[in-house]
């Protein structure tokens, strides 16, 4: 059972030193018995006391690894129902559903397929992290014919999905190595499952007809001393499918309910009958409250709106989003290509450098660190002064890469030109567009 805010402050130093981030260790306790705070906070807590406090500071949802190697990923970790609150953690893992008396040949062809869907975004490198392989038809052969060819082939992590204890014990030999999600332990194969999953220590689904049903579940898996489980409802339908994720989000956080204070894992694949309804109810569960989203496929046109939506929902709200500092080249530039420079906010980066793709003039666009503030926001707090911009140009090495001496800035900052000619002496300081949109027929004309 969770500790109480004054038990956990009992247990604490009692410096009031708020290195923590709050004035008092009682306010800290507090903050930590709620799920607000996390124990790591506090740098003079005993060792003694940290391991008696090790379930108060514990995520009220246990994060839960899922796979091993380059898409390894988590589902859980959470600690607050509303992102503007302070932020979520884990990126709901996205998984596409395989039966298992594909052909090895067509399995191969859609891996191919599959691995490539990889999109650039911020920096980043999305992607989808999971292969769902259900059985279908009893075969544990066939079954662990395509667990091991998912596994050795594909850069893909696994869910093993089967309602046989030893088509399962099958499909966990041939993939162990890539550590699988066992779907599902249900009222009926609770003993066989659980015993699957705590021989070889993988994380297991919990799947029951309702929300109160899972509760005995969790509670008997607990107890034999499985900690990485993922809940399944059972619901199919949208409306109710919604609900059963607030209900179990709620109950973890507001009610600290340790039985429901798991991840879930949810299957659009099985709630739609076309690609775009699936999609929306996808972008749904990634919303709110899905731990793991299972789609019927992967489909460019799909996947990328989802893995977009993934990526604005689990980043810091209170803080902006960026993309590094540096030099950017767009379209192959050369030593005579225009050099424009703007600020790391993400949004700027993307139209702008949008249009300059668009526009079909190699270019090199220098992005300078802003603290993620748009130019405008960023020349107003004195982030993006001439001074600073001119600094910036000397030390990027954009100079070893021109012949030419012409800068662009931005419209919105054309009161810093003169301070960048300064910084910049014998530099031609051009004023380009207020306007992103009209960027290519700036660049052409140049």
């Amino acid at each position: 059972m969770a500790l109480t805010g004054i038990q956990i402050f009992k247990l604490l130093p009692k410096t009031n030193c708020k290195e923590c981030g709050v004035p008092t260790c009682l306010a800290f306790a507090m903050n930590l018995a709620s799920g607000k705070a996390e124990l790591d906070a506090c740098p003079y807590v005993s060792d003694e006391a940290r391991e008696q406090l090790a379930e108060a500071s514990a995520p009220p949802i246990r994060p839960v690894a899922l796979g091993k190697g380059v898409r390894a990923t988590k589902a859980g970790g959470e600690t607050v129902l509303y992102r503007h609150e302070k932020t979520f953690y884990s990126p709901t893992p996205m998984a596409a559903m395989i039966g298992s008396d594909i052909s090895e040949s067509d399995l191969k062809t859609k891996l191919k397929v599959w691995n490539a869907f990889q999109f650039e975004r911020v920096g980043l490198n999305l992607r989808p992290e999971l292969v769902a392989l259900k059985d279908a038809n009893g075969d544990k052969d066939a079954f662990a014919a395509a667990a091991k060819t998912i596994a050795e082939t594909s850069e893909f992590n696994l869910i093993l999905m089967s309602e046989d204890a030893g088509v399962m014990a099958a499909g966990i030999a041939a993939c162990k190595f890539k550590r699988p999600l066992i779907y599902a332990a249900t009222e009926g194969n609770i003993d066989d499952f659980g015993a699957l999953a705590k021989e070889h220590d993988l994380p297991l689904v919990v799947k029951a007809d309702s929300v109160e049903g899972l509760v005995p579940l969790t509670t008997k898996l607990t107890e034999m001393g499985l900690k990485d489980l993922v809940l399944d409802s059972g619901s199919r339908e949208i409306r109710q499918s919604m609900k059963d994720q607030i209900v179990i989000r709620r109950a973890a956080l507001k009610s600290l309910n340790r039985a429901l204070g798991f991840p879930t894992i949810t299957f659009p694949c099985e709630m739609a009958s076309n690609l775009d309804m699936e999609t929306m109810i996808a972008a749904m569960h990634i919303a709110k409250y899905g731990g793991i989203a299972v789609l019927s496929d992967f489909a460019g046109e799909s996947l990328f709106s989802l893995l977009v939506e993934r990526l604005n929902i689990f980043t810091d709200p209170q803080r902006p989003m960026t993309v590094t500092e540096g030099i950017y080249e767009i379209g192959n530039p050369d030593e005579n290509s225009p050099v424009l420079v703007t600020t790391n906010f993400a949004l700027t980066y993307f139209i702008v450098s949008g249009e300059v793709e668009g526009s079909k003039v190699p270019t090199w666009l220098l992005i300078k660190d802003a603290e993620g503030l748009s130019v405008l926001t960023a020349w107003a707090a004195g982030k993006f002064s001439g001074d600073d911009v001119g600094m910036f140009v000397k030390k990027c090495g954009i100079m070893d890469k021109v012949k030419h001496t012409e800068l662009v800035i931005p419209g919105y900052a054309a009161a810093i030109a003169g301070d960048v000619e300064e910084e910049l002496p014998g530099w031609t300081i051009t004023v380009g567009p207020r306007e992103a949109a009209h960027i290519p027929a700036f660049l052409k004309t140049k």
